[in-house]
């Protein structure tokens, strides 16, 4: 028995090792696969139950159905959990396999051999966590390892497979599993670490569980990063891990909120619900869509969800960016663009939609509207700087490009006309040579040279008579 430590003397070594560590496992609720065949037969199956592991007496050992690979042994696993009674900050687990003597060392810890050790919220170890798995090397008979975590359950299992090749030192045939004492050392708070077990997890820690030596977090509550969860979510981004992206429109572009992904200082214009993702539904606009449209907008479409204004412009009778207000006295139509005028009757004002008052008009007038009437239409049309400037740069251009072509129109027709002159004149002198001179032509010159003299005196003689 000098390979057995007294329990007295296991929690001695403990406090020396890590401070205040308690044990969490004694006197606590287990469980274990079946029972050995016939126990009851004999009185023995009390001798064996699974809690003579966490008795605190190492001479009282669990035993549960023997495991092997042939057809002899129809059982090919075991497993013995612990319960914990609540999720507990867990440091280490130790086991004393049971001792027969010296000669039988090898064989126990070949039945020993190949187990694996899980903690977990549940009875099922595959939710939990893997904390040790043996593998060639056989283990001790007095084992311990270090095993960090979060857990209620502390789950033992073994198994010997058909058709899977073990190690040569492993037992394969009537595998006993007996635990002689199985302890769980940890803090008995699981928002605690350190050597003494009096430091406060941080405040982000994901169900405040951090590492029980250096105090890091084993998980982030939503919105928080880093190793001890101090670190918000970078901009737009928010949720367990920083994993989710913001997906709405925030009041002046602001990111969401880095914990839920909401806009704590509402949505921005033209924008509604939790996450402000949700466009304003028809006839409202606004941050978190508060105002209501006019409903005067042309033909009744919806405003502009963002700004309330009627892109489109304004119903018969009404004017303004949001097409909330009535034409004022002597106006009427689409956006006030029609003046009254001569067409009421009595000279009393018009109906702002239609432009008559009462279905009375003045004679000589009915009621649709006349050039007249539309005066001012072109006025508003073109009353703005912009406007203005833009229609007398388009005046010049057309005005310019007139004139360039009138130039060269004249130009060609000038042109043209030169040419003919100098081709006729060509066919001309090609037909008369200068040497042929008919004389009626002689004659005619002739008679073109008289004396000056006689031409006055003739002249004169007129002037007399």
């Amino acid at each position: 028995m000098g390979i057995w430590l007294s329990q007295r003397k296991y929690r001695k070594n403990q406090k020396k090792e890590w401070g205040e560590v308690e044990i969490l496992s004694h006197n606590k609720k287990t469980d274990q696969a079946k029972e050995v065949h016939g126990c009851q037969a004999t009185g023995t199956c009390q001798q064996y139950q699974s809690s003579r592991a966490i008795d605190g007496d190492i001479s009282t050992c669990t035993r549960t159905v023997p495991i092997g690979i042939q057809s002899t042994y129809p059982d090919k696993w075991t497993w013995w959990y612990v319960d914990l009674e609540k999720v507990l900050s867990i440091f280490s687990i130790r086991i004393q396999f049971k001792y027969y003597g010296e000669q039988y060392v090898m064989r126990q810890r070949g039945r020993f051999a190949g187990f694996s050790l899980n903690v977990s919220n549940t009875t099922i170890k595959e939710d939990g966590y893997l904390c040790y798995k043996n593998g060639q090397e056989l283990p001790t008979l007095d084992f311990s390892t270090t095993c960090v975590k979060h857990g209620r359950y502390v789950i033992f299992y073994n198994e010997r497979l058909d058709g899977t090749t073990y190690p040569t030192a492993y037992e394969t045939y009537n595998v006993h599993t007996e635990l002689c004492e199985v302890i769980v050392t940890g803090c008995k708070e699981s928002d605690v670490y350190g050597y003494n077990c009096d430091l406060p997890c941080p405040n982000n820690c994901q169900e405040l569980r951090c590492d029980i030596l250096n105090g890091t977090c084993l998980g982030c509550t939503a919105g928080w990063a880093g190793e001890f969860c101090n670190e918000s979510c970078p901009a737009g981004y928010y949720g367990l891990q920083c994993r989710s992206t913001c997906t709405g429109h925030c009041k002046d572009n602001l990111s969401c909120n880095h914990t839920t992904g909401k806009c704590d200082y509402g949505c921005g214009n033209g924008w509604t619900g939790i996450h402000c993702n949700t466009q304003c539904p028809a006839e409202s606009y606004g941050p978190d869509c508060v105002y209501n449209c006019s409903g005067q907008c042309l033909s009744y479409f919806p405003c502009n969800r963002t700004t309330g204004k009627c892109d489109g412009g304004c119903n018969p009778g009404y004017t303004g960016e949001l097409c909330d207000k009535e034409c004022p006295p002597e106006t009427y139509g689409p956006n006030c663009l029609y003046i009254c005028g001569e067409r009421c009757l009595s000279d009393l004002p018009c109906n702002r939609t239609t432009g008559i008052r009462d279905g009375y008009c003045n004679a000589g007038y009915t009621g649709e509207p006349t050039g007249k009437d539309a005066r001012n239409t072109r006025d508003a049309e073109y009353s703005t700087p912009d406007a203005y400037i833009a229609i007398l740069s388009i005046s010049l251009v057309i005005n310019f490009v007139l004139v360039v072509v009138i130039v060269v129109l004249l130009r060609v027709i000038y042109y043209r006309k030169q040419e003919k002159r100098s081709s006729d004149y060509i066919v001309s002198a090609e037909r008369s040579p200068p040497s042929q001179v008919s004389n009626n032509d002689v004659q005619q010159y002739q008679e073109l040279s008289m004396p000056n003299d006689s031409s006055y005196q003739n002249l004169a003689l007129r002037d007399r008579s």
